[in-house]
């Protein structure tokens, strides 16, 4: 199968794109025009890449880049010398664009960044799927359980109401946008990202920063639930969507057991053999990294995998403490 993705740069589509490719499919890149080639895994982009890294572990798949304006919509010849023809007849695309959301204070240019990398990339996916004769008949866009907003104890499932705050207005912008792509005929699946876990890139590096140095703990009360999903499990989840045309709408992508923040501090501690016996207040957090402090590190959305259980899937990593082990043991 041919799979068009935005965002393969990025820690999931990094990693989507190995494991497409390991198994004998074509992954065509979306890269922005204008700019140079991004490197990826030891190899520079360009058409067919074949410079060695895990994305080339079977000869049987390729790499393709193309370029793409996502001001006109339009995929051009250029820089890389691809046609649009290399997105006609592709089975799916995999919109992971987005800027991340935990690298800066969120300013109001910040917050315009993060909007625009979400919600007008995704408009303009979907603008150029229109101008395609046999372009992809899936879109798998991301989306993340910030959905939901800050929710205490509540259980929430794919069912459950959208919150009130930033973070739950932009993933309802940019999941609009995607399903957008249904006028067109398209089959649309929206996945709620939780946490990713892995070792070497997203959220956990930075977890584990402070337990190198003794200093891990809970944050604020640390009774507010934590939503998490392995990095492995996040790949299969996509693959499984991909395949299975019976999928569509929003899925929750995270794992079965939610843990409150206290809970997921002592099981990183034991992971890591460090303590994790210092807490970080609420007031510092919030006075050190504001709005975002309250959204990402202090609310609650203890988010279950409804969708993912009623399909029957088998998670590798279902419970945290295994999960960090095993993942913590990769090289």
């Amino acid at each position: 199968m041919k799979i068009v993705i935005a965002g393969s740069s990025g820690l999931v589509g990094t990693a989507l794109t190995d494991s497409l490719v390991r198994d004998g499919h074509t992954v065509v890149r979306l890269q922005r025009s204008g700019s140079s080639a991004k490197k990826q895994n030891g190899k520079s982009g360009g058409r067919n890449a074949k410079e060695g890294g895990p994305a080339q572990k079977n000869d049987s798949g390729k790499i393709i880049d193309i370029a793409w304006n996502p001001n006109t919509c339009d995929l051009e010849g250029e820089p890389f010398g691809a046609e649009q023809e290399e997105v006609e007849g592709s089975g799916a695309l995999v919109n992971l664009a987005g800027a991340s959301i935990a690298d800066e204070t969120w300013s109001a240019e910040r917050k315009a960044v993060l909007r625009s990398s979400r919600i007008h990339i995704t408009r303009e996916l979907v603008c150029s799927l229109e101008k395609l004769e046999d372009g992809p008949k899936t879109i798998v866009s991301a989306s993340a359980i910030g959905y939901y907003g800050n929710r205490g104890d509540e259980v929430l499932t794919e069912e459950s109401k959208p919150g009130d705050e930033f973070l739950a207005r932009l993933a309802q912008e940019w999941e609009a946008e995607a399903v957008k792509a249904e006028a067109l005929g398209l089959r649309v699946v929206r996945l709620r990202f939780g946490i990713i876990l892995a070792k070497h890139g997203g959220a956990l590096p930075q977890m584990m920063r402070p337990f190198k140095f003794g200093l891990g703990g809970r944050m604020g009360s640390g009774q507010q639930w934590v939503s998490w999903i392995a990095l492995q499990d996040a790949v299969s989840v996509i693959r499984e969507v991909l395949q299975n045309r019976a999928v569509s709408g929003p899925v929750n992508l995270v794992a079965p057991q939610p843990v409150r923040n206290a809970d997921f501090a002592q099981a990183l501690g034991r992971a890591m053999h460090r303590p994790a016996i210092v807490p970080a207040p609420a007031f510092a957090l919030e006075f050190a990294l504001g709005e975002m402090a309250e959204a990402m590190l202090l609310a609650s959305q203890r988010v279950v995998p409804s969708r993912l259980e009623q399909l029957g899937y088998k998670f590798a990593q279902r419970d945290l403490s295994p999960a960090l082990t095993s993942i913590l043991a990769e090289r």
